[in-house]
């Protein structure tokens, strides 16, 4: 049977009508973002202090350390390595106004866990740089202490995205915070995140929102789902609402990072075409690793 988006989404939303009255897209332990052919597996980032950033990975994200690999401490959600943190004491802050990371995106399996993890923040006054409703998801923005992005969203179930040919709708509205606390669990406890938690998207600032697409086109295999003018595209597989995103917000004509700066260092892809490990480096020296799924 041929692998498309609208056979994926038929399955999952039969598989959804089994849960009655569930408003989240917890229908397996992997969500949707990581059943289909290739998918974010992990991302790297180099720090001054990774011990500190470490840290604020743990405490702010409820991530767990998983194993230490010389310079680097791994992290993640169960026994899922999401995060490498490699120290480079030498390095320069990063230039916000360079390419790289714009954010990457923890997803967690329910909007349950969302709502946990915002009760838990709104009580510890964590601070946030934003709060979006995307339609297809809820999402909150935070940025780390060494100036990364982050987001952690939870997906709503794919069934209910709304798609117009092979273009998604998306949008950026303001989350409704008092609506998500409450979601059926958002009184318990905080315990870190659950099994299940993955990097659902990579949002990347790039010199050229064009030239971007291209090459996770052709070197990747990713297709466009969404796109703002000129300014950002968005992209995924196998029906996902995007795995990668790209934008020129921040960078419009940027040229290749500096290897001497802090942020980004790699960013790996679990591909189920994929026979054997390698590496790319996109124009903007941003390096991505494929492996096999």
């Amino acid at each position: 049977m041929q692998l498309t988006r609208r056979s994926l989404v038929a399955a999952i939303a039969g598989l959804a009508a089994t849960v009655a009255g569930r408003a989240e897209a917890r229908m397996t332990e992997t969500p949707f973002a990581g059943q289909t052919p290739i998918h974010v597996s992990k991302i790297g980032i180099k720090a001054k202090d990774a011990e500190a950033l470490a840290g604020y990975y743990m405490d702010v994200l409820g991530l767990r350390e998983i194993a230490r690999k010389g310079a680097s401490i791994v992290l993640g959600a169960g026994d899922r390595a999401l995060l490498e943190i490699e120290q480079a004491s030498a390095v320069r802050a990063d230039d916000p106004h360079s390419a790289g990371l714009y954010h990457t995106a923890f997803l967690l399996p329910g909007r349950s866990d969302l709502a946990r993890w915002a009760r838990r923040a709104i009580d510890r006054r964590t601070p946030i740089t934003g709060a979006s409703d995307h339609h297809v998801s809820e999402a909150i923005y935070l940025t780390d202490p060494e100036g990364n992005g982050v987001e952690i969203y939870a997906d709503r179930a794919p069934e209910a995205w709304r798609w117009e040919g092979p273009r998604i709708a998306m949008a950026t509205e303001r989350l409704d915070v008092a609506n998500l606390m409450t979601e059926q669990g958002a009184g318990e406890e905080w315990t870190g995140a659950p099994d299940g938690t993955m990097v659902g998207h990579l949002h990347l600032r790039v010199g050229n929102a064009r030239e971007a697409e291209d090459w996770w086109h052709r070197e990747v295999g990713l297709q466009t789902v969404a796109e703002y003018g000129p300014s950002a595209v968005f992209m995924s597989s196998g029906g996902y609402h995007h795995h990668v995103a790209a934008n020129i917000w921040q960078s419009r004509g940027a040229g290749k990072r500096d290897a001497d700066r802090s942020g980004l260092a790699w960013a790996e892809f679990s591909s189920a075409g994929a026979t054997g490990e390698r590496e790319l480096v996109d124009p903007w020296g941003n390096v991505i690793r494929i492996v096999p799924s």
